[in-house]
Formats: structure tokens, C-alpha cells, sequence
């Protein structure tokens, strides 16, 4: 029965010991190209490698899914920072990263992105459809009028050349162009009686969009700066004006 005893005591600690083993196996930490630890995989989706495991050895890719919460404004005939605080908008980013160099501290990021951006200015528009422009008075906001904004929504492609330190809390900074299409963009008037919204069409809004921006931060997290070089209207005779966005940014992936 001793001999019993002890064969029972030598197999409990075998099992303790072959946990032991699997757990040190599991928390294994490698290093910044490695695939076993799971903060390695930047964003929340730490966990998914697909329909099979990751690959050991295989350059960490980021910020394929970015999300941007902006404030949008405007410069040029009018000063920026005179609008209302609620110019919000957002930005969908779905991106390759191609590595360029070892460890991927240098990639190229290209893809889609939808942006929607509204800018409320209170301000008094004129629009002649028969002339096709558009003009933005200093002038107080009409007294029947207790709103008065623009809206827009934007398809484009963005090209960006990405630098980051090594690590899975690497600071990063993204450097980049867009170019996109203007689908629709219109004014939105709400009246002060009643709180009706009414819709301001623009003719002469500029569908084609072209600009640069900026992404700076640590790890999925990042501040935002956008501008576009095309104005926002095309007549000549309307306000110059080129929007401009700041906000900060989210990578799920």
C-alpha cells in the first residue's frame, strides 16, 4: 500500500509539472516578430490569425482598419476656428500595409476610405443656381434660421508612407495624400419655428478632392491633421474657401 502511495504521489506531480510546462509554453514571450504572444498584434483583433495559426516568424503588419473622429473647418476668405464646436464628422480607413523595410519600421499603407464632415458655419449663404456660386456672408445668421450647416460625404483613396519604432509600442507617424470623389454635398438650414430642416443645394461644389494629412501617435491610438488643396467651391466668383480636419484616430487591426 506505501509502494501504491507513492506511485500516486509521483503521478500527481508528474500532471502538476505537465501543466506547469504547457503554461510556461502558452505565455512564452518572444520578441516584436514573433507570433506567440498575443500583444504582439496591434488593435483589438489581438486574438485572430484567421482560419489558421500565425505564422512564427512572419512581420507584424498595423493599422489596417483606422477610424478618425474629426472636427472639420475651413481657411482662405473666411478665418477657421469661428465655427461651431459640433462640426463633427468621421473617417472608415480600410488599408493594406506593405512592409518596406525589416521589422515593417517603414511601409507603404494604400486603400479606402469614407469620410462624412459637416461644418457648422450660422452663417448667411447666397447661392445662384442660374450662375452656378456661392456666397458665405459674415453677417449674422438669418433671424428665421436657428442652424445652418454643410454636408458632405467623400469616397476616396489614400496613399501614405508609414515610420514607426520597433516594438508592439511602437510611436508611429503617417504621412500621406488622398485623392476622392465629393458624392454629396449640400446646405442644411433648420428653422427657428418649428425646427424644421430644409435642404441648401450648392451647384457649383467641388466633386473632385485632393489633399494631404498626417497621422502621429503610439501604438493604435493617434492624432490627425487633413487638408485639402482643392477649395470647396468652383465658381470663381464664390468664397474660397479649403476645409481642413483635426481629430484623432483608432486602428482596430
Amino acid at each position: 500500500m506505501h509502494g501504491i502511495g507513492n506511485k500516486n504521489e509521483v503521478m500527481r506531480y508528474k500532471i502538476i509539472l505537465l501543466f506547469l510546462a504547457i503554461g510556461l509554453q502558452a505565455s512564452a514571450q518572444y520578441d516584436s516578430e514573433g507570433e506567440n504572444k498575443s500583444r504582439f498584434r496591434p488593435g483589438i483583433f489581438w486574438y485572430l490569425t484567421g482560419y489558421r495559426p500565425a505564422i512564427p516568424g512572419k512581420v507584424r503588419k498595423y493599422d489596417r482598419i483606422i477610424f478618425d473622429v474629426v472636427y472639420s473647418d475651413w481657411m482662405g476668405d473666411k478665418k477657421p476656428f469661428n465655427n461651431h464646436w459640433a462640426s463633427m464628422g468621421f473617417n472608415t480607413n480600410v488599408l493594406f500595409d506593405i512592409p518596406l523595410a525589416p521589422k515593417n519600421t517603414v511601409s507603404l499603407g494604400i486603400g479606402l476610405c469614407y469620410g462624412f464632415h459637416t461644418i457648422r458655419h450660422n452663417k448667411n449663404v447666397t447661392v445662384d443656381p442660374s450662375n452656378s456660386w456661392t456666397m458665405i456672408s459674415d453677417s449674422a445668421m438669418n433671424s428665421a434660421l436657428q442652424k445652418s450647416s454643410f454636408v458632405g460625404h467623400n469616397f476616396s483613396i489614400p496613399i501614405e508612407l508609414r515610420f514607426r519604432t520597433e516594438g508592439w509600442k511602437h510611436f508611429k507617424v503617417h504621412l500621406g495624400g488622398k485623392i476622392g470623389l465629393e458624392s454629396n454635398f449640400y446646405g442644411k438650414l433648420k428653422s427657428s419655428s418649428g425646427g424644421k430642416s430644409a435642404r441648401l443645394d450648392i451647384p457649383d461644389f467641388n466633386r473632385l478632392t485632393y489633399g494631404a494629412y498626417v497621422r502621429m501617435g503610439m501604438r493604435n491610438w493617434a492624432v490627425l491633421a487633413s487638408y485639402n488643396f482643392n477649395p470647396m467651391f468652383s465658381h470663381s466668383n464664390s468664397t474660397k474657401l479649403n476645409m481642413f480636419q483635426v481629430g484623432f484616430s483608432i486602428s482596430l487591426f
